[in-house]
């Protein structure tokens, strides 16, 4: 399994005073730092390698993780530095401690999922990412992608269309090579990337049966907090 990096560098505006002075992946959820739920998921599912991509308050989360061994995994983090870089940005930032491919995930997203399928999706498309995708009609947020015949047809958080039913799930893989040439200088969001390799069509996608959880809201929080508490993973 290749490295997955974790990008936690946001500012949690939408949690309000939970996110005045720690990070969201600092967030308690079931008793404990969100950031080691995630963590024990991706050692379960044959990660070995981890990068966490952090920003803000981010010396919190390393203070806690450590190199990560109490978790299963080797932890290593790449800052945002002086200001915030997006998603994409911050990806990009990581290269020289990701390497050529990576699996990618938010910092928020709760995915209880099997990586290893994943991953090996993404090998047999031959692609430069792959995205995985889940049914949504606007259950859990506004539907992003059109996908038709186990394939994604379009990809677009901004030119939404009515075709749309599915949602972008949370994890990825990509080629690094797929961010490394948009300009360093300016901050852009890996949701950019996707959006551009769809209209290229060089997005592979891989559908989850099942929903994602987040801690991005009060509301999702509260329901990954259930959720853990009745599907911990020790």
């Amino acid at each position: 399994m290749p490295p997955l990096a974790i990008l936690a560098g946001g500012l949690a505006t939408r949690l309000g005073p939970l996110t005045e002075k720690i990070p969201k992946s600092m967030v308690e959820v079931a008793g404990e730092p969100f950031i080691a739920h995630q963590l024990r998921i991706a050692a379960r599912e044959g990660i070995s390698e981890v990068v966490i991509c952090a920003g803000h308050l981010g010396g919190q989360i390393e203070e806690f993780v450590g190199d990560g061994a109490r978790f299963g995994c080797r932890v290593r983090f790449s800052s945002d530095g002086n200001g915030p870089r997006g998603t994409g940005g911050a990806l990009r930032h990581a290269i020289p401690l990701i390497g050529e491919r990576c699996m990618v995930m938010y910092g928020d997203s709760y995915l209880d999922t099997d990586f290893r399928a994943v991953y090996a999706a993404f090998v047999a498309a031959g692609k430069p990412a792959l995205m995985t995708v889940c049914r949504n009609e606007g259950q859990w947020d506004k539907s992003n992608v059109e996908f038709r015949d186990g394939k994604l047809v379009k990809y677009d958080k901004i030119d939404r269309t009515s075709a749309m039913h599915h949602i972008d799930y949370g994890l990825g893989a990509i080629e690094t090579k797929a961010v490394r040439d948009w300009a360093a200088s300016d901050p852009f969001d890996l949701a950019d990337v996707y959006r551009d390799l769809s209209r290229r069509g060089m997005l592979a996608s891989y559908e989850i049966r099942g929903r994602f959880y987040e801690i991005g809201s009060p509301a999702g929080l509260a329901e990954t907090d259930a959720f853990i508490r009745r599907h911990r993973v020790k």
